[in-house]
């Protein structure tokens, strides 16, 4: 994996940091390259549990790489869209921990996690009408799903910044903390989903997502098919015993 996408794993999380802070943590195909194997790693290792992305050195990431994209290299994976994540999320958990520029691409990449804790000085947008572009990794067609129409459209066709308070206030962030304590509160609340059934957190995600397509008349019953075999696995068996008992479950993930 390229240096400029660094990995470590601790008690069952997948930290992936996006190491160019020399261009603001800026996209480019190398990272989206890291991005993607760092994703398979999280889905395909049955000691991780959820995933963490950030940015180094304070920043969580500008965007494309615009430089990069005039020299013709485009940021993105065949399948997996831009970043190597946008349109291919993992199964497991993802919680984007931002701190300074969550603009452009670097929000996209925000929109693809599942829960994010922002820094109270961050700075969220999509300025990519400014440079005669579009938000095509997700910025104009989640950002409606994730928020008010009336504002998702503001924020698509001004290209000014919100502050992350504001985006908390808009449903776009899930906690918003003092700058220093960003990673701590991303950690803890990764290791509350750590300690919780590894087989009901998949299915409990997937629901979630893929219901956003169901009638409303199918909720129910395709529901039922993710969920069933979580209801009859062995730690739906040790879920209930180790409550029983006292004690913290032993997940085996099956």
């Amino acid at each position: 994996m390229s240096n400029e996408v660094l990995t470590r794993e601790e008690d069952g999380i997948l930290f992936v940091t996006i190491n160019r802070p020399e261009a603001k943590n800026a996209v480019n195909k190398a990272v989206a390259e890291g991005i993607a194997a760092a994703m398979d790693e999280l889905d395909s290792n049955d000691e991780l549990r959820v995933g963490v992305l950030t940015g180094a050195e304070g920043t969580f990431c500008a965007g494309m790489d615009l430089k990069a994209f005039l020299s013709g290299e485009t940021p993105t994976i065949e399948g997996r869209g831009f970043a190597g994540l946008v349109e291919a999320p993992p199964k497991k958990p993802l919680i984007g921990a931002l701190e300074g520029f969550v603009l452009a691409g670097g929000l996209e990449l925000s929109l693809a996690c599942d829960l994010t804790v922002a820094a109270q000085s961050a700075m969220f947008g999509i300025p990519e009408v400014k440079r005669g572009l579009v938000a095509a990794g997700g910025g104009v067609v989640k950002m409606p799903r994730m928020m008010p129409k009336r504002f998702a459209m503001e924020l698509a066709l001004t290209g000014e910044p919100i502050s992350a308070q504001r985006a908390y206030e808009l449903g776009l962030v899930n906690r918003v903390v003092a700058d220093d304590q960003v990673l701590a509160e991303t950690i803890k609340l990764a290791k509350t989903i750590v300690a919780n059934g590894p087989l009901a957190v998949m299915a409990s995600k997937e629901c979630i997502v893929e219901s956003e397509g169901w009638a409303p008349e199918d909720l129910f019953q395709k529901q039922y098919k993710i969920m069933g075999p979580v209801f009859t696995s062995e730690d739906a068996k040790e879920g209930p015993r180790a409550f029983a008992e006292k004690r913290a479950p032993n997940w085996q993930g099956k």
